[in-house]
């Protein structure tokens, strides 16, 4: 259990139930509210036949395994026909009045072929099985619902409570309900001690039970799909080593090494000379390829690991769960079956039940069941009461479906399937899907495919040309045939060797690296990614429209001045001008306040509200919006307002309307003691006041006297809004009026439920009582915040509901209004036509009085223009804005489970300072991949050149760098580097520069620059040390001793050049400081510590597994003499105008196009029949080999089939009848290498 505790939220409260034209038909029956104490009464829905789509047959349901002989729907995933068909018999809706009445509850709860096992539960001490809960929503089915008792007999078979919830305490359920103790249960009158509910003063134990509802876990599992089968350690391994490439070097050593083992064993050496040591390179080949293997997959593991955690973050959320009485928060995963939980506007359902009652609950359910119409629920006891009246219809729905969404009202839900039993489980455990490549990624393994095709001609070119020199001179050969056998394998392994190396595998890796790395970080900054493309995405960002409340402020809000009607005004602390007209503190004015009107204001403040009393931290405080709970302390500190649930026990709600961020108000309607009705609404002051035709006087009165609103009040009234406004306090108007009856006379009322009026009709003619203004305080950091993103070429905009005057002003405190930007009103915005939209967007700095639908057409019209956008939102009808955005950010803290479902990533302190952080990050994650693919380019290049010309140049077609040295470099490259390169920890610097356009090259001119000198420069040093090192150090060509020497010095050489270039590639500006925040990298040092010693080592004891010999201090001296002059040689390169360096690349560019074009157009006319030879052999061989397979496998294949049916999903729907799991051939085209400038 949690340390959060809430106390029990009465969300409105009866003295005496609603009637209903028809009467309660059984005698036995006594309805259940009667048994409710009145502090925690929720109200049942006043409908009796509410709207909403059939709902005896889901027509494409995602939930149903059976085709129903009622509606011939074919279901989702399944074609076997339900039990309850009656030998092909139809019945029509209209045989009957109620078209289950005829089924039993055999028929109705009857298991299907595919689900059997979920109605066999041993030993289980309550009335259902979870099959038989199921049944309910499969699809949905008031037979089902009547053959399980009802809400009473659900109540009763599961052993909870509908109001108490369940006991926190529970471990073991001693006492066994059998089905017929639970189903009759709801046609016995209940007893007078029923869900008695605790009282808010006795002490709920909140601590952790040992074994908590051990038998509710075991009997119908907790609320957690098993986690996704991560690859174990081994298959890593194993599919790092599943490269064609490893494997072929791999067949290769082995032969290397038996023919080494012949040659030592079976053969005598020549005399003065040892045993052959030939197997020692195919032993050390084998031994390096373990190793590469090794520390790939321990780096696909650690990956793995990472990601499984974020996952499991970012599942987690809190619910609110009424247990022992008391509201509770709980983790999502504790849910249990027979839980009561909270719904409210926004809430993502997270399993499935039982409607128990509450005010206009509305649920898209579009995801779930396919229905694009918003349903309404209807209270689980009223449509018993239908049932068992005869009167029911197919639209009463009571049902609520895990993974659907609350579209508005509130409510309460008995939760009857969890995790792999719920409908979104089931739905889920089928559609499992790997994670998707990001853009990034996806470009880098298209680059990485060209460079190794490049490399893979090196190769090839290199081993056609050393065979036909192999050839040619093999008739002078006078070795044995294992010594030939040798050289040839040299020579392949040498290509092969050349090949794997040129594979620049380590490209996708380092930007998953870098994306695990920044994920990891960023939810220490309070950013949960829950898509790992906005990381990336986010660094590119060119725009931010940003909410207001508790994005750039800090959502504690407070009642700091008001007026009451239009005279008397009041405020916290007043300065001299407001003294003059005489405004007084804002405890007298509520003392003037007579009795009656206090009660007004009290019921203002209490009764039109969603907060209620709680604890956090141990401590009591107000829970729910902000701007309710401001209201609250003001009615707790100036009317003294009891415990909220007193204060609204005895109160009879009639109507409520929820807050909607579209209408910016909320209104109640509740039944006052003498028999007449009073509406009350709360909102936004501006919009408010339009309605108001009259005002509150004379306070102190023992009356409430109202007079007309004038003119001249108005304009009072609306300046001290404009007034509060320009102080950027949040204004809230109060307005009411008295009914004498409930729908009154002339009011147009809903089609299915007569007592519910049209809001429209009676929102008029309104009293105003009061506008308060609500002081909510700007957070710190948030100017410099803004000023960071300015600088960064990122522009702020925000986008508020609030009037223009508070947006104006808190916009211009923390620096998103200029005086040249421009200030718009949503009503005025979304009347704009397209073009003049786009002249206005760039200069549009605040749009204020927005609607979420004003949000999403500003973010598709920026996206229109080019703009990278982020977007921020809490509410549910911001969805479509956040999913409209490239990124979108949900607030952790006030947003809805429907905004944090549509956001790509979620601000844990709903802080704009931490979009910042995310900017950061995402421009590291681009940085961390340009830096590897700078510094993997050149190695490529450097170690491809010099293999190939030194084994070309060779007499005995040896590369100077042996396959095992290659190795070693290749480990460098893909693993270590991207591991030291990919960890950088972004600076504020980072945002010295603009975004990064969306169509622009991965490879910069900069980059070019740097990668090109570089190469040269190591290709020069290290010809020079091969080609006339003898010469220079006065080496005896003849002496192979002095030779190996002069290899290792080249090898030794060449590596340092690639340690010391990492250092260089740290930074991708022409700045020279290239050891900036090295000591913040504790990867980056550790690393090239292991490079570093690895070196040291493989130079001291290689010996003949790396074909090198130990140097000493001057030849060590030589090495490094060689290889550090390459950090001056990049400040010079640094130098060079990076317009010089585009203009010399694009010279060379169009020359190598000149010459490449007819030589590549020659190839195509050549390769093109052999192209289209293979891939119709190719075709006709995956043909023949799936027939044969097809013969090979038994007819019967409904056991393969048995998994996936008993989880209600058809897998093969979801593939490609021709090859599902092999895409499309598609023609390669080299990807795009566009030169930029930085």
């Amino acid at each position: 259990m949690t340390s959060n505790k809430l106390l029990a939220p009465p969300i409105c409260t009866h003295t005496t139930p609603l009637h209903h034209e028809s009467p309660i038909t059984s005698p036995d029956y006594e309805d259940s509210s009667r048994d409710i104490p009145p502090s925690l009464q929720v109200p049942p829905s006043p409908s009796r036949s509410l709207g909403g789509s059939t709902l005896r047959s889901r027509a494409g349901s995602i939930n149903s395994e059976v085709e129903t002989a009622r509606s011939r729907a074919t279901s989702f995933n399944s074609t076997t026909e339900t039990a309850r068909s009656r030998q092909n018999s139809e019945v029509q809706t209209n045989q009957s009045r109620f078209v289950w009445d005829d089924l039993s509850t055999g028929e109705a709860l009857r298991p299907d072929k595919t689900d059997g096992t979920d109605f066999e539960v041993a030993k289980s001490p309550f009335a259902f099985s979870p099959g038989q809960l199921n049944k309910t929503l499969n699809p949905k089915s008031l037979a089902a619902y009547r053959a399980l008792g009802g809400l009473r007999g659900l109540e009763r078979g599961l052993q909870t409570d509908v109001v108490a919830g369940l006991s926190v305490d529970e471990v073991s359920v001693s006492e066994k309900i059998s089905f017929e103790d639970a189903t009759q249960c709801a046609r016995t009158k209940k007893p007078p001690d029923a869900g008695k509910v605790i009282a808010q003063d006795v002490m709920v134990t909140d601590h952790e039970v040992k074994g908590q509802y051990h038998d509710r876990i075991r009997v119908f599992k907790d609320n957690r799909l098993p986690t996704k089968k991560s690859l174990s350690i081994w298959k890593l391994f194993w599919n790092a080593f599943n490269d064609r490439v490893l494997i072929i070097l791999t067949i290769a050593a082995v032969i290397s090494l038996a023919l080494g083992i012949y040659e030592a064993v079976g053969q005598t050496p020549a005399p003065g000379k040892g045993p052959s040591l030939d197997w020692v390179e195919g032993l050390a080949i084998e031994v390096a390829v373990v190793i590469v293997v090794i520390v790939t997959g321990l780096n696909d593991y650690r990956r793995e690991k990472q990601f499984v955690a974020l996952n499991e973050k970012k599942e987690d959320r809190q619910v609110k769960a009424i247990r022992s009485g008391k509201s509770v928060l709980i983790s999502v995963f504790d849910v249990m079956v027979g839980d009561v939980l909270h719904l409210e506007s926004g809430d993502s359902i997270p399993a499935d039940g039982i409607f128990i009652n509450g005010h206009g609950i509305r649920c898209d359910e579009s995801s779930a069941t396919g229905e694009s119409d918003a349903m309404r629920k209807t209270g689980g006891q009223e449509v018993w009461n239908r049932i068992e009246e005869g009167t029911a219809t197919p639209k009463l729905d009571p049902f609520i479906i895990s993974g659907s969404k609350v579209l508005e009202g509130i409510g309460t839900y008995l939760v009857t399937s969890v995790g792999v039993n719920s409908s979104f489980g089931k739905v889920m455990m089928g559609l499992r899907t790997e994670n998707e490549d990001t853009p990034l990624q996806v470009k880098l393994a298209n680059m990485a495919n060209w460079i190794g095709y490049l490399g893979t001609a090196a190769a090839g070119l290199l081993f056609f040309i050393l065979l036909i020199r192999f050839l040619a001179g093999l008739s002078a050969n006078s070795n044995t045939p294992a010594m030939k056998g040798s050289t040839f394998l040299d020579i392949l392994i040498v290509a092969i060797t050349i090949i794997v190396v040129a594979v620049p595998e380590g490209l996708p890796v380092a930007v998953t690296l870098a994306l695990s790395f920044a994920t990891k970080k960023m939810l220490q900054e309070k950013n949960l990614v829950r898509h790992l493309r906005a990381c990336e995405t986010m660094g590119n960002a060119t725009t931010i429209c940003s909410d207001k409340t508790g994005t750039l402020t800090q959502n504690k809000m407070t009642v700091v001045a008001g007026i009451m009607g239009s005279k008397v005004e009041f405020a916290r602390e007043a300065d001299v001008r407001e003294r003059e007209r005489k405004v007084i503190s804002i405890p007298a004015a509520f003392e003037r306040l007579s009795s009656i009107g206090r009660t007004l204001f009290l019921q203002s403040c209490v009764i039109n509200s969603t907060a209620f009393e709680g604890e956090e931290d141990g401590k009591s405080t107000f829970i729910g919006s902000k701007t309710e709970t401001a209201i609250l302390i003001m009615a707790k500190e100036q009317l003294g307002m009891g415990p909220v649930a007193e204060e609204r026990n005895g109160v009879e709600i009639v109507q409520l309307i929820p807050f909607d961020s579209d209408r910016k108000y909320m209104a109640v309607v509740i039944r006052l003691a003498s028999g007449t009705y009073r509406l009350m609404v709360k909102g936004a002051a501006e919009i408010l006041l339009g309605k108001a035709t009259s005002e509150l006087v004379d306070t102190a009165g023992e009356a409430l006297h109202q007079r007309a609103l004038t003119d001249l009040s108005r304009a009072r009234v609306s300046a001290s809004i404009d007034e509060f406004a320009r102080k950027s306090l949040r204004t809230i108007a109060m307005l009411y009026k008295d009914f004498q009856q409930w729908p009154p006379l002339g009011a147009r009322t809903l089609d299915e439920d007569r007592e519910v009026a049209l809001f429209e009709d009676v929102f008029c003619d309104m009293t105003l009582l009061a506008v308060i203004g609500i002081q909510d305080p700007m957070r710190d950091g948030v100017a410099k915040a803004v000023k960071q993103c300015q600088d960064a070429g990122v522009k702020v905009r925000m986008v508020t509901g609030d009037n223009v005057m508070t947006a104006s002003a808190i916009a211009t405190e923390c620096g998103i209004k200029t005086h040249e930007g421009l200030v718009m009103e949503g009503p005025k915005f979304r009347q704009m036509s397209d073009d003049q939209m786009d002249q206005a967007i760039p200069r549009l700095e605040v749009l204020a009085r927005s609607s979420p639908e004003d949000k999403r057409i500003l973010v598709a019209r920026l996206k229109h223009l080019g703009e990278t956008v982020a977007v921020t939102g809490d509410g549910t009808n911001d969805g479509p804005a956040l999913k409209t955005a490239d990124v979108g950010f949900s607030m952790g803290i006030a947003g809805t489970e429907v905004a944090k479902e549509a956001s790509a990533i979620i601000l844990m302190d709903d802080n704009f300072s931490s979009i910042v952080k995310a900017i950061m990050w995402g421009r590291s994650v681009n940085d961390a991949v340009a830096k590897f693919l700078q510094f993997q380019i050149t190695v490529n290049i450097t170690a491809v050149v010099l293999a190939f010309v030194s084994a070309v140049s060779s007499p005995d077609m040896h590369s100077v760098l042996s396959a095992v040295q290659l190795l070693w470099v290749n480990l460098i490259m893909d693993t270590f580097a991207a591991l030291a390169l990919a960890t950088d920890a972004p600076t504020e610097k980072i945002l010295d520069r603009k975004p990064t356009p969306k169509r622009a090259a991965l490879i910069t001119t900069n980059m070019w620059k740097m990668i090109i000198g570089q190469a040269i420069y190591q290709l020069v040093v290290t010809f020079v040390l091969y080609f006339a090192g003898s010469s220079i150090l006065g080496y005896s060509k003849s002496d192979t001793l002095l030779q190996t020497e002069l290899d290792t010095i080249v090898f030794n050489t060449f590596v340092w050049m690639q340690i010391f270039n990492e250092f260089n590639n740290r930074r991708l500006d022409n700045k020279l400081n290239i050891f900036e925040g090295v000591h913040r990298n504790a990867f980056f040092i550790i690393i090239n510590i292991i490079m570093v010693a690895g070196q040291i080592m493989i130079i001291f004891v290689g010996g003949a597994a790396f074909q090198i010999k130990r140097i000493d201090g001057t030849q060590w001296a030589i090495c490094i003499v060689c290889a550090l002059p390459c950090l001056l040689w990049a400040i010079v390169l640094r130098y060079i105008p990076d317009q010089y360096a585009a203009a010399v690349f694009d010279f060379v560019n169009k020359v190598w196009l000149a010459l490449a074009r007819p030589v590549l157009k020659g190839l195509n006319v050549l390769f093109t029949p052999v192209a289209q030879a293979w891939r119709v052999t190719k075709r006709f061989t995956q043909r023949t080999t799936s027939k044969v397979l097809c013969k090979m496998q038994p007819t019967d294949d409904t056991a393969g089939q048995d998994e996936e049916s008993r989880l209600g999903i058809n897998i093969g729907k979801f593939s490609s009848p021709i090859s599902p799991l092999t895409p499309p051939e598609l023609p390669l085209q080299p990807p795009p290498i566009t030169l930029t400038t930085a």
